[in-house]
């Protein structure tokens, strides 16, 4: 997990096709969503960079059916290596579960859980949006994935018992039920589909067991490369200037975030020359000059707004960080 969610160049590009199948060119696209054409040389794209994509899709091809298109255009190279480990897996279940282990090399944009039910097994899809609330095309566009995954994997068509979406209908029924051939309800408690544990369970035909685990291995040091540089210096400072207020963010709250423990986030900061209290000092410097030159607040508002407890323990870190007391400090820049 990273402290910004990002997704793969697999996924971005699924969702450019498909626009492009409807008409709607690569530059028109990102100037409507407010992106760099250098994006498309990216490895990844922060998720709210995603969201935006989406946005613009759903403004330039007007069209309520387009989560769907998306989802069903899905090929092995949307999913990166994971789609080769999940081809030779020996069930659609283990799969799934490959999809559950490697989700981070496809994005970071939700994860998948299994769970079992009477009428067979529930795959719930859980959304992890940015900043931007998701595009409700999004979410139909990764079960509809899963269907058309699904069918590739197993060489046959696979039909779910039911599906569900936490969100209301999008666009005509008939586009739900070409897609998925079986009931969907709207507006429940999650996203998902149910899929009966006989389909599941069923051995695949290009089952290799041996394979399987090159691919697995594979993964894994794909995954294990990209969480090497999951926690930067850089991209925690980011955090905290968005974060720095009158209550401070905690070490403890960049690891949760991250998905790691608070030794980890250490050692890793510590490889880099860093420690958690000395960015979030260099923030708060940064902020507190900011203010200080720029904002016409009092010297005591400035420093309950950066999470110091007294003005005097802020004057005392303004004179560290300067070597004058901020009033002086101020005149001086005015």
């Amino acid at each position: 997990m990273t402290l910004e969610a990002t997704v793969s160049m697999g996924w971005v590009n699924t969702v450019i096709d498909a626009a492009r199948r409807l008409g709607v060119e690569d530059s028109v696209l990102l100037e409507t969503a407010g992106l760099p054409a250098e994006a498309l040389s990216w490895e990844r794209w922060p998720i709210d960079f995603i969201t935006r994509l989406w946005h613009s899709a759903e403004r330039c091809t007007h069209d309520p059916g387009f989560g769907l298109k998306v989802g069903t255009g899905v090929r092995p190279a949307s999913i990166d290596a994971v789609s080769f480990a999940m081809q030779t897996a020996a069930t659609l279940r283990e799969a799934i579960t490959l999809v559950q282990k490697f989700q981070r090399l496809i994005s970071d944009g939700g994860r998948f859980q299994m769970l079992p039910g009477s009428r067979g097994t529930w795959i719930v899809y859980h959304p992890r949006q940015g900043r931007l609330a998701f595009s409700p095309h999004q979410i139909e566009a990764v079960l509809s994935a899963v269907v058309r995954l699904t069918d590739w994997i197993s060489g046959s068509v696979v039909r779910p018992v039911l599906v569900q979406f936490s969100q209301a209908r999008l666009g005509p029924v008939k586009g739900y039920r070409d897609v998925f051939d079986c009931p969907v309800d709207f507006e429940q408690a999650f996203s998902g589909l149910l899929v009966s544990d006989e389909v599941l369970d069923k051995p695949l035909p290009q089952a290799d067991p041996a394979l399987a685990q090159v691919h697995e291995q594979y993964s894994a040091g794909r995954l294990a490369a990209l969480e090497q540089g999951a926690v930067s210096a850089e991209d925690l400072h980011q955090w905290l200037l968005a974060r720095v207020g009158p209550t401070l963010p905690r070490r403890v709250d960049a690891a949760r975030v991250l998905g790691i423990s608070e030794r980890t986030l250490a050692r890793r900061l510590d490889a880099q020359g860093y420690t958690f209290n000395r960015l979030l000092d260099e923030v708060r410097r940064e902020l507190a000059l900011a203010a200080v030159r720029e904002s016409r607040q009092s010297l005591a508002e400035i420093a309950q707004s950066l999470g110091f407890a007294e003005p005097s323990t802020f004057y005392r870190a303004f004179h560290r960080w300067t070597g004058l007391p901020p009033a002086r400090w101020r005149r001086e820049q005015s």
